[in-house]
């Protein structure tokens, strides 16, 4: 059985008002966990392209490093938006609207992370090793990020009937 949104939850005894507080509060402590990396992925990104090593990087190379820049800049602006929207909307009696912008933010960002993580472990390994290797490995890190962020939490919602 799942808990009901409106009139607050009847499992924890919580008021509307109260439960949405401890849900921004739970979304705003699991963005300080994914921030850091995120920004510290850009920063290291950022700097690559000073190294004497970025010359040497083929089309192909270059242009999934650009196109992970790319994500890693829009996942970095999508995931510091909900603190954002919460200081500016703060005491606006906005909460249940911050909290549902702030999870499908949140959601967008983690879905262009994935893309900005498995390019840099393709620029890297095809540097490293070749291709074909590269390709391979790109693939099963990919593969590994969509299952455990996103297939394991869709099948639980459809299993267990969610919306």
């Amino acid at each position: 059985m799942r808990e009901t949104i409106e009139g607050g939850s009847p499992r924890t005894g919580e008021s509307e008002q109260e439960r949405s507080a401890r849900e921004i509060v739970e979304l705003l402590q699991e963005l300080r966990v994914v921030i850091p990396g995120v920004q510290i992925l850009f920063a290291f990104l950022l700097t690559i392209p000073f190294t004497g090593r970025f010359e040497t990087l083929t089309g192909l190379q270059r242009g999934v490093f650009f196109a992970t820049l790319m994500c890693t800049a829009v996942a970095t602006a999508l995931l510091i938006a909900p603190s954002a929207h919460h200081r500016l909307l703060w005491r606006q009696g906005a909460r249940e609207h911050r909290l549902r912008v702030a999870n499908a933010l949140t959601i967008a960002g983690l879905a262009f992370l994935v893309p900005a993580m498995v390019g840099v472990i393709f620029v890297i390994t095809d540097l490293m090793f070749d291709a074909s290797l590269a390709a391979a490995v790109t693939g099963l890190v990919a593969l590994s990020f969509f299952s455990v962020w996103f297939a394991l939490p869709l099948w639980y919602r459809l299993k267990n009937g969610g919306r």
